[in-house]
């Protein structure tokens, strides 16, 4: 798919109509749109770092930079580039990329400082990414296990605004789940039932057979450690989402 660009005719098209077109057609309308032979994001990744290498840290450099990041590149990934091609470019070209790039990547910056600030509340690891369980999810949640000799226990930590599907543990004896809330602010709602505001220290007892959901408020973070009761032919029931409008008004009761 051709990569649509106007910036050339919009800057130049009266002034240097032939340089617009080669800008705006020939750059990014084909060789930008030859993803057969290279990706968008691995031709953004080549960009900046030529870019960096002539210490071309100006407004075309910030375009680059944030279509790296549109087009996947992580901010992770970003520091890891431009600190490989600093040895190259050279150390001044890197801090002048790496102050851009700050600007261009600042909302992960944000996210990632408020995840180690929750970190930071509890005896227990975040955890890795809930990857495997995260069709189940509404936004990003993660997975720490405790333990999973005798009774498994895990830490499972949400971001803001992300919760689990409506879901039921079912057991034809015992069974049902018991959540310890040990950081941050979250809810847990039992359909046909107000939603229950959760923090540090509440415990939860959920029977077998009762449909409900739980995970974090709007604006925190929160984790909980999950324990699974044992029974006699348990097994997780995983239900429809927690749309927008439900979790708005079990959190805010806001309709």
């Amino acid at each position: 798919m051709a990569v649509k660009q106007t910036a050339g005719r919009d800057a130049l098209g009266g002034f240097a109509s032939k340089f617009a077109e080669l800008n705006d057609d020939v750059l990014f309308g084909q060789v930008w749109s030859r993803e057969d032979k290279l990706s968008l994001r691995d031709r953004s990744i080549v960009t900046v770092v030529a870019l960096m290498a002539q210490g071309l840290t100006d407004s075309s450099f910030q375009y680059h930079l944030q279509s790296a990041k549109n087009n996947g590149v992580t901010k992770a990934e970003i520091a890891e580039i431009l600190t490989h091609a600093a040895f190259y470019a050279g150390w001044p070209k890197a801090w002048a990329a790496f102050r851009m790039a700050k600007e261009v990547w600042a909302e992960d910056v944000v996210a990632d400082d408020a995840k180690a600030a929750h970190e930071s509340q509890m005896v227990f690891p975040i955890g890795a990414p809930n990857d495997a369980f995260a069709k189940y999810f509404i936004g990003q949640s993660y997975l720490a296990p405790v333990s999973t000799a005798q009774v498994s226990i895990y830490n499972v930590t949400f971001e803001p605004g992300c919760r689990n599907n409506w879901h039921i543990h079912h057991a034809q004896s015992g069974g049902g789940q018991t959540l310890i809330c040990v950081a941050g602010r979250g809810f847990y709602q039992e359909a046909g039932k107000p939603a229950q505001e959760l923090h540090p220290g509440d415990v939860v007892n959920i029977p077998a057979g009762v449909k409900h959901w739980h995970g974090a408020a709007p604006d925190s973070w929160f984790s909980h450690l999950a324990v699974e009761i044992p029974g006699t032919e348990t097994a997780n029931e995983w239900l429809e989402a927690v749309n927008d409008a439900e979790y708005t008004k079990a959190t805010t009761g806001e309709v």
